[in-house]
C-alpha cells in the first residue's frame, strides 16, 4: 500500500506551501502578465521536482533497497499538495476578497498584484489551484512509504497555537505607533491576523513571517526566540524562520551558555572521524557552526576562547597533542601548538566576516568548580590506566591524556577540563555507574551547558 508521503515541510529544510510560492515571487522579477506569473508557479514545482528529498535513498541498488523495504512510490503529497492545501484555506475562508489580496501582496512583496491585472484576490489563488492539480505527483526511488495519517502528528491542534500567533502579529501592530521603522500596514496585519485566527494558524505563522522579512523588520532577540519556539511547534525547520529575517542580534558574549550541544575546542575534537583531516576547511566548519539563535560568530568566538587559553598556557606541545588525541580518538596526526595556532587564525578570519567589530578576549577561568571537576578526573583514571588511544594506530597512553587532562582542570580551565573529559570517556568507552553520570549533569548544569551536553555520554551508563 502506497499511501501518503511525508509532507514537505517534514522532508525539507525550506519554505512550503503559499508562504514558499510567495518567497519565490520576491526572488523573481515582477511577471509582465498572469501567464508569466503562473509560469513562476509552475517553475517553483518544477524546482520541488529536482530536490532530493532528506531520506533519500537513490544511491542504493535496486536490490538492496527492496531488502530494507524501499521501492520507487509517488510523491502524492509534496510540495503542490502542501501548495493546494494553503490555497483552498483561504479561498473558501470567510475573509474579504481585499484581505486575501492584502496578505499575498504583503508575503510576495507587492511584485504581482492581480487585481492589477483584472483578476480578484481568489480567482488569483483558484488559477494557483488549477495550476497545482493539473500536475501529475512525482515518482520517488527508495522512499519508504509513510501510513497516510503519519504526517498529521506534526501539525498541533489549531487552539493549541492560535492565540499565541495572533498575539505575535497584534504585538507588532501595537508597535507601529512607537517604531519609526517599516512595518506592514495596520489592515495588513489585521488580515494576517483573521488568516491565523479563522483559517490556519500555521499559513497565518508562515505568511506574517514573509511580510516581516519583505519589509525588513528588525527582529529583537526575545522576539526572535518565540518565532523559532512557535517553528519548533509546527515542526517547521530553524532555517524557515531565519532565512531572510533582519535580527537584532546581542553582541558576542562567550560566557553566555546558549549551545544546546557541545561547543569549542571540546565540540572540534568531536567532529573528528575516519575520514576527517586536520585542515582549514574542517576547522572552518566547526567555526562557522553557530548554533539556532546564536548570534553569528558565537561558535568561532568560543573556540577561539578555548584554543586561546591553551595556546598562552604551560602545557608542553606532547600534552596538548595527547589531548587532542584523547578528546578527537585521532592520534599522530597534530603538531601541538601549531595545530591551535591554525585553528585561532581560523577562527579569527570568521570573526572577521561573520562579526568584524568583534574583539577576541579570554574572560578570567571559572574557578569555583575546580576541584569537583578534577575529583571526577582523578575518580577515572585508575579504571582507564591500561587503556590507550587508538592502539592499532600511533597509540597514545590514556595516562598521558588524563595527565594533560588535570593540568587543563587545575591550571587552565575546569570548564574546557570537564568538556574534554566527557570527550575522554567515549574514546575510551568508559563504563560509567548511573550516580557518577547524574553527578555529571549536575556539573554540566552547573556551567550552565545546553540541554543535550552531557547527554552525549549516556551511552556509557552500564545496564543494572
Amino acid at each position: 500500500m502506497t499511501g501518503r508521503q511525508e509532507p514537505y515541510y517534514v522532508e525539507y529544510d525550506g519554505n512550503f506551501g503559499l508562504s514558499g510560492l510567495a518567497e519565490a515571487f520576491t526572488l523573481s522579477p515582477a511577471p509582465e502578465d498572469t501567464g508569466a506569473a503562473l509560469g513562476l508557479v509552475t517553475a517553483k514545482l518544477d524546482a520541488y521536482d529536482r530536490e532530493c528529498p532528506v531520506g533519500s535513498v537513490d544511491h542504493l541498488s535496486a536490490d538492496e533497497r527492496s531488502i530494507l523495504g524501499y521501492d520507487t512510490s509517488h510523491d502524492d503529497w509534496g510540495y503542490a499538495e502542501e501548495l493546494r492545501e494553503d490555497v483552498r484555506g483561504l479561498v473558501e475562508s470567510p475573509l474579504a476578497d481585499e484581505e486575501i489580496r492584502a496578505v499575498w501582496r504583503a508575503a510576495a512583496g507587492g511584485g504581482w498584484d492581480p487585481a492589477a491585472h483584472g483578476m480578484s484576490a481568489r480567482d488569483w489563488l483558484r488559477r494557483v489551484d488549477e495550476t497545482c492539480a493539473a500536475r501529475p505527483p512525482r515518482k520517488i526511488p527508495g522512499r519508504r512509504p509513510a501510513p497516510s495519517s503519519w504526517w498529521g502528528v506534526w501539525r498541533p491542534p489549531a487552539d493549541e497555537v492560535r492565540d499565541d500567533v495572533v498575539a505575535e502579529i497584534a504585538e507588532i501592530r501595537s508597535c507601529r505607533e512607537r517604531s519609526a521603522g517599516p512595518l506592514p500596514s495596520p489592515d495588513t496585519l489585521s488580515a494576517l491576523e483573521e488568516v491565523a485566527a479563522r483559517v490556519d494558524p500555521d499559513l497565518g505563522f508562515r505568511l506574517f513571517l514573509r511580510a516581516l522579512k519583505v519589509h525588513s523588520v528588525r527582529i529583537e532577540k526575545a522576539r526572535y526566540d518565540r518565532l523559532q519556539a512557535l517553528g519548533e511547534r509546527f515542526g517547521h525547520p530553524a532555517a524557515l524562520i531565519d532565512s531572510g529575517l533582519d535580527i537584532a542580534w546581542p553582541p558576542i558574549d562567550t560566557a553566555r551558555r546558549d549551545a544546546t550541544w557541545d561547543f569549542g575546542f571540546s565540540h572540534l575534537a568531536g567532529q573528528a572521524h575516519q575520514d576527517w583531516c586536520e585542515s582549514r576547511e574542517e576547522i572552518r566548519k566547526t567555526a562557522a557552526g553557530d548554533d539556532i539563535g546564536q548570534t553569528p560568530g558565537s561558535a568561532a568566538a568560543v573556540l577561539l576562547e578555548d584554543t586561546l587559553r591553551l595556546l598562552r598556557s604551560a602545557l608542553p606541545d606532547a600534552a596538548v597533542t595527547a589531548l587532542w588525541a584523547g578528546a578527537s580518538d585521532r592520534p599522530g596526526s597534530t603538531d601541538g601548538r601549531a595545530w591551535l595556532r591554525l585553528i585561532a587564525d581560523v577562527c579569527r578570519e570568521r570573526l572577521r566576516e561573520a562579526a568584524p567589530a568583534y574583539t577576541p578576549v579570554v574572560a578570567p577561568a571559572r574557578t569555583e568548580l575546580a576541584d569537583t571537576v578534577l575529583r571526577e578526573v582523578r575518580e577515572t583514571a585508575p579504571a582507564v590506566a591500561d587503556k590507550v588511544v587508538s592502539p592499532h594506530w600511533h597509540p597514545v597512553p590514556a595516562t598521558d591524556v588524563m595527565d594533560a587532562l588535570e593540568h587543563v582542570v587545575t591550571q587552565i580551565d575546569p570548564d574546557l577540563g570537564f568538556r574534554l573529559f566527557l570527550r575522554v570517556l567515549s574514546t575510551l568507552s568508559v563504563p560509567l555507574t548511573q550516580e557518577q553520570y547524574d553527578r555529571y549533569m549536575e556539573i554540566g548544569e552547573r556551567f550552565g551547558y545546553g540541554e543535550y551536553h552531557v547527554s552525549d555520554v549516556d551511552h556509557l551508563i552500564e545496564a543494572g
